[in-house]
């Protein structure tokens, strides 16, 4: 059980983190919710009800979103573009790391193919979170669009169709302002592991390392 612990420590602490956060969105949320609908001479909502409402969950997707477009263009553009000395690189002069399909016999099966099925496996990492990112903002398009629809029945507003909301200015009010944190602190990432080091991690180059290097191995 220990072994298991240790060798899964950081998913492990990752997860328990998002718990306790999405716990303190649920709660904050759950309070801004009720405060706001007392201002405005409405009833208050119950906690799991908040759970499922689209406030909630509007929020909720939006920033899953933002994560996962960040993660997917960065894995992405990395397997292209270089930063020289930056640990977030490769290595502009090393050969090619993945010569497909590969000889070696304890590589994964998919791998050791070629054709449809091996480009897939090679590429897998960056078509998962795109898709991750689409889901995501499919289900924040969805859900904000049911908010706005509610606010609007509120109002006596025309309520605007899902499809209708797609052009809304608020949805990708919403949307822009997490992506461009998500693009600015990426390149802040690349930028500063040229000069600055963290001592022991996989995404820092080894204290000792000059700054030209590239790449954290």
């Amino acid at each position: 059980m220990g072994k298991l612990l240790k060798d899964n420590s950081l998913t492990i602490v990752l997860m328990l983190m998002f718990a306790v956060s999405l716990s303190g969105q649920w709660f904050a949320g759950w309070h801004v919710e009720n405060e706001d609908l007392e201002r405005h001479g409405g009833t208050a909502i119950g906690l799991l009800a908040y759970l499922a409402s689209p406030q909630f969950l509007s929020s909720l997707f939006e920033n899953w979103e933002s994560e996962f477009l960040q993660m997917a263009v960065y894995v992405m553009l990395t397997a292209s573009l270089v930063q020289r000395g930056s640990s977030e690189s490769r290595d502009p002069d090393a050969p090619p790391r993945d010569v497909l399909p590969s000889n070696d016999p304890n590589s994964p099966t998919l791998a050791r193919v070629g054709g449809l099925a091996g480009w897939l496996f090679a590429h897998s990492l960056g078509l998962a979170l795109t898709l991750l990112f689409l889901l995501s903002f499919a289900l924040h398009w969805q859900f904000s669009a049911n908010a706005a629809a509610q606010e609007a029945k509120d109002h006596h507003e025309t309520i605007k169709s899902t499809l209708e909301y797609l052009g809304d200015p608020q949805l990708w009010f919403e949307s822009f302002q997490n992506w461009q944190s998500e693009f600015l602190s990426t390149a802040f990432l690349v930028v500063l592991s040229i000069f600055l080091r963290q001592s022991n991690s996989p995404e820092s180059k080894s204290v000792a390392a000059p700054n030209s290097k590239t790449g954290s191995s």
